[in-house]
């Protein structure tokens, strides 16, 4: 079972260090602003995302619900700081990992809500401006006044 464990253990260690290349790779794609090469990164992303999700299932069904450290306690002492060190590198990685992506979310966001700014201002500029409406007797009447006034009726 250590053989598993540490086997698993290193294959998320190596996965989430080749995550984090990824993932500062999609920065530098988003700067650049390739959409296309952005949804590659992304499909590449999320598989290797799927593929840790099995490699942590596999930790956990090995070991019944026991915590990895835990396990580390009860080995011989070379075992067990072997164990603790690649489960530190994961931890470690996550984190790494964790952070990237919220910067790359932020970045993702913020191009969106300049996009977003841009059309209206361009979809403002292009389209009509509002017309009169045709009234109860067939002539055109304007808008209300947009602002609001402090005397209105009639003298």
């Amino acid at each position: 079972m250590y053989q598993r464990i540490h086997e698993s253990l290193s294959r998320q260690d190596k996965a989430l260090f080749l995550l984090r290349d990824l993932l500062e790779e999609e920065y530098e794609v988003l700067l650049g602003r390739d959409t296309n090469l952005v949804a590659a990164l992304e499909f590449s992303i999320q598989e290797l995302i799927r593929q840790i999700a099995v490699e942590k299932d596999l930790v956990i069904r090995s070991l019944g619900g026991k915590r990895v450290l835990e396990y580390a306690d009860e080995l011989p002492q070379e075992q067990g700081h072997a164990l603790r060190n690649l489960f530190q590198s994961v931890d470690e990685g996550e984190q790494t990992v964790s952070r990237q992506a919220s910067r790359n979310a932020e970045l993702s966001l913020a191009l969106l809500d300049q996009s977003t700014y841009t059309l209206q201002v361009l979809t403002n500029q292009v389209a009509t401006p509002p017309t009169g409406v045709y009234g109860r007797h067939g002539d055109i009447r304007q808008p209300a006044h947009p602002r609001a006034a402090l005397i209105s009726g009639r003298l």
